[in-house]
């Protein structure tokens, strides 16, 4: 049978953990806090990154690359940027090794000393900006709409794979505009693809809101994101869009030509998600006996296990399978028939289960003869004999079923845990319980990190449908025209 994990109720970090291992999506690398990601955890980015790349794409946006390299100064010329980024730099200062002289191994050479040091990106903007400064002469070249998938470096001191990683795969836009407006609507418009994706490819509902100035990415004026609960009633953060301003085009003096032919600061965004969202993905839907995919993002949408005595029977089943694969392929649905003899079909189902395979085929020789085929769906972990013919169609019917169920569930679970509190004792019960907690907050820094300290909770979001409601602060009694999303998060 396949490998047992944990049960999420007995130990959910050490759930996720094993899941991560078993199901074979990653593992720790031999540089520490790095990941390896391995084929069948990189398929799914694969199909992330794909599907976000045409949403990019259909709202007018062009890949680009830059280095990976950052010029020490460059970090410094954005005050707020280099002070929000500056612990988790990893720097690099010469470009040659050699041999000790004493035989012991391998030394820097001293002599091989960079003239200025190099940071190794933890985001993009500077280099971009500068780079930007060169291409943006007059309005008639904006907006300049560009992203790039790239990896990053943030020296993590605790790490966990996918949710936080020294190493980590991400995209990251980077837009310039004539007007502030213009930046701003950009700034929202790619929250909504972010938020379009989590909710329709990964069946994750996500609230939409505002970052607190705390909260706020370093150099940016206002920071959107979109924030998701996981099954411990745990938030995480899936995804930011960023009102940069002009605070990088002030940085690295990128100005434009405007059409009354005088010269101005252009107007800044940046947006990006991360492996984060693998993650996500495992933690929001995920069970006891292994990972729960939701068929848009399912390298394998179907497995078609063939239970046979004789190799006349796997012969007719095989017969009989490979024209309704090609059917299947033809309709867009990834298959595989498993009719490998290293195992047998009750360690496949076991197997498949694990790998949150969501449609499961199995036939023998008594389908043959009735003309049906056993369906398993892997979400609900039903099953049923239907006929074989119109299989297509109601394969087709049946994973756009399991994608909204898988949707509906996530839904239903965020709004029984989360609560509307109105004192400061009913918050510090309820957030030793978990979910979203809906309170007042005075809106001052201080109290945000008050709350925080006293219960390592923080303001997830300012929900960007949140509705006006007069109040008080849980904390300070202070008034209060918002509800906002406090929670503790990963």
């Amino acid at each position: 049978m396949a490998k047992a994990i944990p049960s999420r109720a007995e130990d959910y970090s050490e759930w996720y953990n094993e899941l991560i291992k078993k199901a074979e999506l990653a593992e720790n690398s031999a540089v520490r806090g790095c990941m390896v990601i391995k084929p069948y955890g990189f398929s799914i980015w694969e199909k992330m990154q794909r599907a976000l790349d045409d949403m990019f794409k259909e709202t007018g946006h062009s890949n680009a690359y830059f280095p990976l390299f950052i010029p020490k100064s460059y970090l410094s010329k954005e005050a707020s940027h280099v002070e929000g980024f500056a612990k988790e730099c990893a720097v690099v200062t010469h470009y040659r090794l050699k041999n000790a002289e004493d035989g012991s191994g391998v030394i820097v050479d001293p002599e091989a000393k960079l003239e200025e040091e190099l940071i190794v990106r933890p985001t993009s903007e500077t280099v971009i900006w500068s780079t930007y400064k060169n291409w943006i002469q007059s309005y008639r070249d904006l907006p300049l709409l560009i992203n790039q998938w790239a990896n990053v470096v943030r020296w993590e001191m605790r790490t966990r794979i996918f949710l936080r990683t020294a190493e980590f795969l991400w995209q990251e836009g980077h837009t310039a505009h004539a007007t502030a407006q213009e930046a701003q609507d950009e700034t929202r418009q790619m929250l909504d693809v972010y938020a379009t994706f989590a909710e329709e490819w990964m069946a994750l509902p996500v609230i939409r809101g505002t970052k607190t100035a705390n909260e706020r990415f370093a150099g940016a004026d206002d920071t959107l994101c979109i924030e998701a609960m996981m099954q411990d009633g745990k938030a995480l953060q899936a995804g930011t869009s960023h009102f940069l301003g002009q605070n990088f085009a002030k940085a690295f003096d990128v100005q434009f030509l405007n059409k009354q032919n005088t010269h101005e600061y252009v107007w800044g965004t940046s947006w990006g998600v991360s492996t984060r969202l693998m993650g996500a993905l495992i933690m929001a839907h995920s069970d006891d006996d292994g990972l729960v995919l939701p068929p848009k993002l399912a390298p394998i949408q179907v497995v078609i296990v063939p239970i046979y005595r004789t190799d006349e029977q796997l012969e007719a089943i095989s017969a009989k399978v490979k024209p309704l694969m090609q059917e299947l392929r033809k309709a867009g649905i990834s298959v595989k028939y498993d009719d490998s003899d290293a195992n047998k079909p009750g360690w496949k189902f076991a197997e498949y289960e694990l790998r949150g395979v969501p449609v499961r085929l199995a036939m023998g020789a008594r389908d043959l003869e009735n003309g049906t085929v056993e369906i398993a769906r892997r979400d609900l972990k039903t099953k049923e004999t239907v006929p074989f013919d119109g299989l297509t169609a109601h394969i087709q019917a049946l994973l756009a079923n399991i994608q909204q169920t898988i949707y509906q569930k996530a839904l239903a679970f965020r709004e029984a845990n989360t609560f509307r509190v109105d004192t400061f004792d009913e918050f510090k019960a309820q957030i030793e319980k978990g979910g979203f907690i809906l309170a007042h907050w005075d809106g001052t820094s201080e109290t945000e990190e008050a709350i925080k300290e006293q219960t390592k909770a923080t303001i997830r979001c300012i929900p960007l449908d949140a509705p006006d409601e007069d109040g008080v602060c849980i904390f300070s009694g202070k008034p209060s025209q918002k509800r906002v999303v406090f929670a503790r998060a990963y």
